[in-house]
């Protein structure tokens, strides 16, 4: 749950921002100014009562029932809440297809997110460049870092490197990181780790697939 003195937002309520602020956008894009709750939760295939809920918890100003929420209010609350109005710097770990992916995803930036180094323990990869940003050697992680206060962290190296990786993240200074190594990370408790592990991602999507397909007997 995130919290401060005028606002309290489910962390399951944050899960949904990113999609609120994308119907958001496409409104503010068209000139609507008042958007119903009903109507964002019919296009997201929410509930109504949920949708209402999460939008009161961010919005300044409390939609009127009838009228509904400022649209342009909305949006800039949740970009506020979310940090989309600043960079967050990050640095990325690993330089496989899934980081070459990443790094070329331009659309992160439009997220708060700005990715201004990578590293790598392939010495046929240091100082080459992805999409503009240039590849360094693992042991200047830390050091990096620190100077640059760098407090985001993204790690694609295999699992049995991630941990060290991960050291090194901390002991730079990085308070926060983006793990898509199949591994579970040991880390301070000032620390946040969100895991994407994509093969326990892919079971989930198999089991329900299969499921959903069973005959029905």
């Amino acid at each position: 749950m995130y919290e401060d003195n005028k606002t309290v937002v489910t962390t399951q309520a944050l899960y949904r921002m990113p999609y609120y602020i994308q119907q958001l956008r496409i409104l503010q894009s068209n000139n609507t100014e008042l958007v119903s709750a009903p109507y964002i939760a019919e296009l997201l295939n929410l509930n109504e009562v949920q949708v209402r809920k999460d939008f009161a918890a961010v919005s300044s100003a409390k939609g009127k029932p009838k009228a509904g929420f400022s649209v342009s209010e909305l949006l800039n609350n949740m970009e506020e809440l979310l940090g989309y109005n600043n960079y967050d710097e990050a640095v990325l770990v690993g330089t496989g297809p899934l980081a070459q992916a990443i790094l070329a995803h331009e659309g992160f930036q439009n997220y708060g997110l700005k990715i201004v180094a990578a590293f790598d323990g392939n010495t046929n990869s240091i100082g080459s460049e992805i999409n503009g940003i240039k590849i360094l050697s693992m042991d200047k992680i830390s050091n990096l870092c620190r100077r640059m206060f760098v407090h985001i962290g993204i790690i694609t190296v295999p699992a049995q490197q991630a941990q060290v990786v991960c050291d090194q993240l901390v002991a730079g200074g990085v308070l926060a990181i983006w793990n898509f190594a199949p591994v579970h990370l040991s880390v301070p408790e000032d620390i946040h780790v969100q895991n994407e592990n994509l093969v326990a991602s892919l079971a989930m999507l198999t089991k329900h697939l299969k499921q959903a397909m069973k005959p029905n007997t």
